[in-house]
């Protein structure tokens, strides 16, 4: 039989789940934590600001490294081989987190040694090391050492009498190694730097003369000082002072040598919540092993520790090279944070004070003891008028979605408040509201989130605050961790029972509602407020609603939602119509969504991603993701506001939440997603991702290599920031 030659050949139709089409979660990450970084390398970034990033870049490692590096050392441990969806294995990603991290971490202690810290000098900001202290200054410090710091200290000899002490997660300390002049044998032992001391301790304006024993030096009056407005102002670090006045703790030894070191434990918890018959108590208990800490993962030294010291460190701690990391200069640059306290305007961005929405501007402020209820009708009636879009850290969080709640408290026409909290402030006016509102007599629920990563510490304490001020206070579902940002007001009017909702991307915090930008929605439309009514009874009881008016559930209907959204998307295209998705959130992970969205790449759907963190979507890669865009903006603000686009043949439909598009969002986190129905506030949102795609000086655009480029304005192009003019758009 013949074999008929093809004349054509079709190509072979491309895998979307071949992992050749997807960045690594971790490696994404870093590549996040390498943008807030640039922003300290930027000259554009003001001095102080500059510091900050350093301090946010550093504190975000120690976060990474106590969370996922810490999950994938155990994955080892337990020989693990399941692979990611770009086909790595745990061992594979380490590996590759040392490598890109190594000379990232280096790259962030040199520029901050040869660039930053002597352009504080020239600003008068004066960070000194020790051995350039001229007599007087050294004598002032000794002296603050004896009253105010050796006190403190607890010198650990290791020796066969004393085992290695344990060594708590994120302790700064000092390796130290003495002789004993009569044995002339060396010894090795440990100084912990105290975290509750300053870790720069300022030196006075004008050194003392007179006899030391005289002086009165409180660290209080040094900060305080530190922070008035001078011309200079100098400092010394706390680790510094304490090695230079070792022979206090050592008496009667000689000090060969000291070593700075730190540490990082793995800080995950582990909690069985179905054996657990008290959660609460529960997660306290975790919490306490947290404070003792796990396995260590990464140990920071000063590149010039001798090798048989850092061997061995090394050896008690249980570490490779690939976990250690040599540091030039002073560790912990976190504590840089410490600067931004300076009042030096000029040194910092513009102050920025969010507004009153100017549909709420005409009310009066509710007194601080929160009694009365002049203006309750008042508020709630702008509301049922038409829905409220609030754009926080630009509109006040405190006039709108604080004062939703501290109304609801004193208004007598309330009923019942209900709402989540995932994270708050230790002094949060809202958990004092609803208090006050239990105290009135209002029926009050809250879902308290004791699983909220690195704040059930706090949560755990406004719960029981709640509960004995006769709050009802759960604390969620089995397995699930309830992360959606809903608050209900249950009110009595004229015309019957209403209620009062607010859905939004932000947690119910004010201080962070000043530094995040958040999306949040008033409205007293009856399908959500009856969707709100169903989540929160499945919060509360045994409901098991599977289905939803209006609202975008997880892990309930968001999956399927979102994935039938871009399906109609990839319909119209493929129907000749026009297909177009924006889409805004932290993140980009989940490996069915990101297929869906390469299909409708394949099918001509403009899409544009605005993903200021990890994003695992490999864009404008040929036949795959040609349409597909991705942008990251990091500035001023943590950019954390969730917003999707649909453009549905000319019909619009857009939506604001607290998912992101990652599996843990979807499949194992409560969620909620409302649309935004309101045409003048749809369009509103749709302005918002306009400017934000327009964005020339804070945006990245994401490259098919997985790198990032930043961008810049073309050639006699003005610069817009995004965030900038959000502000000015505030003003007006």
């Amino acid at each position: 039989m013949a074999v008929t030659e093809q004349t054509e050949t079709s190509s072979p139709e491309i895998n979307l789940q071949d992992p050749q089409y997807y960045f690594n979660r971790e490696l994404s990450w870093l590549e996040f934590n390498y943008r807030v970084l640039h922003e300290a390398l930027d000259p554009r970034t003001p001095l102080l600001e500059r510091l900050k990033f350093l301090s946010i870049f550093s504190s975000n490692l120690d976060e990474f490294f106590m969370v996922r590096v810490a999950v994938l050392k155990q994955q080892v441990e337990a020989n693990v081989s399941k692979l990611t969806p770009d086909g790595r294995t745990p061992e594979e990603q380490l590996n590759a987190i040392s490598d890109r991290l190594h000379p990232m971490v280096a790259e962030q202690h040199r520029h901050f040694q040869q660039v930053l810290r002597p352009f504080l000098g020239s600003h008068g900001i004066h960070i000194l090391d020790y051995i350039d202290l001229n007599q007087e200054q050294r004598r002032y410090l000794q002296r603050y050492f004896e009253e105010q710091i050796f006190p403190v200290l607890t010198p650990l000899a290791i020796d066969p009498g004393h085992p290695f002490p344990y060594i708590s997660n994120l302790s700064l300390n000092l390796a130290v190694v003495v002789k004993d002049p009569e044995s002339d044998r060396e010894y090795f032992a440990r100084v912990k730097v105290p975290s509750l001391l300053p870790r720069f301790i300022p030196l006075p304006e004008g050194i003392p003369t007179d006899d030391p024993k005289n002086w009165k030096i409180k660290t209080e009056d040094l900060i305080s000082q530190f922070s008035k407005v001078s011309s200079t102002r100098s400092c010394v670090p706390l680790e510094q002072v304490i090695a230079h006045n070792l022979e206090f703790l050592f008496s009667g030894m000689n000090i060969q040598e000291y070593h700075p070191f730190r540490i990082t434990r793995n800080a995950s918890l582990e909690v069985e919540e179905e054996e657990a018959d008290d959660l609460l108590l529960a997660i306290e208990q975790e919490l306490q092993k947290r404070r003792f800490g796990g396995s260590v993962v990464r140990l920071e030294i000063q590149s010039d520790m001798p090798q048989p010291v850092r061997d061995m460190l090394m050896e008690e701690m249980g570490i490779s090279d690939r976990d250690l990391y040599e540091i030039e200069g002073l560790l912990n640059l976190k504590d840089l944070m410490f600067f931004m306290g300076l009042p030096r305007p000029e040194l910092k961005d513009q102050p920025w004070t969010p507004v009153v929405p100017p549909r709420l501007r005409g009310l009066k402020e509710l007194p601080e003891n929160l009694q009365g209820n002049e203006d309750g009708e008042d508020f709630f009636a702008l509301i049922r008028d038409r829905d409220l879009l609030l754009h926080h850290p630009y509109q006040s969080f405190a006039a709108t979605v604080q004062r939703f709640i501290t109304q609801a408290a004193i208004d007598p026409a309330v009923l019942a408040i209900k709402m989540t909290l995932y994270r708050t402030s230790g002094d949060s006016p809202i958990v004092k509201a609803l208090i006050e509102a239990a105290q009135n007599g209002k029926q009050v629920a809250v879902l308290v989130e004791l699983k909220a990563r690195f704040d059930e510490e706090n949560n755990i304490q406004w719960a029981r605050k709640l509960e004995n001020a006769g709050v009802h206070v759960v604390y969620g579902l089995v397995g699930l961790k309830t992360h959606t940002k809903t608050a209900m007001v249950v009110r009595r009017e004229e015309d019957g029972i209403r209620r009062y909702v607010h859905i939004g991307t932000g947690n119910y915090n004010p201080k962070t509602a000043r530094i995040y930008t958040d999306l949040g929605l008033l409205t007293c439309r009856e399908e959500l407020g009856a969707d709100l009514t169903d989540l929160f009874n499945y919060l509360t009881g045994y409901s098991r609603q599977r289905s939803y008016r209006r609202l975008l559930i997880a892990p309930v209907n968001m999956r399927d939602r979102m994935m039938e959204l871009i399906e109609r998307e990839i319909q119209y295209a493929r129907d000749n119509r026009s297909g177009r998705i924006v889409a805004k959130m932290n993140s980009l992970l989940d490996p069915k969504i990101i297929a869906k969205l390469y299909e409708a790449s394949q099918a001509g759907v403009k899409i544009d991603l605005i993903i200021r963190g990890i994003c695992c979507l490999q864009p404008q890669l040929p036949g795959v993701s040609d349409n597909i865009r991705v942008v990251s903006i990091i500035g001023k603000f943590l950019e954390h506001s969730r917003i999707f686009y649909f453009y549905n043949n000319g019909d619009d439909e857009v939506f604001i939440g607290s998912a992101d598009w990652m599996p843990r969002n979807l499949n194992r986190r409560v969620e909620a997603i409302t649309p935004v129905e309101e045409p003048d506030l749809a369009k509103d949102l749709q302005e918002i991702l306009g400017i934000l795609l327009a964005d020339n000086r804070q945006a990245w655009d994401l490259q098919p290599d997985g790198s990032y480029l930043q961008r810049r304005p073309e050639p006699g192009a003005n610069e817009q920031s995004a965030q900038n003019i959000f502000m000015e758009m505030g003003l007006q």
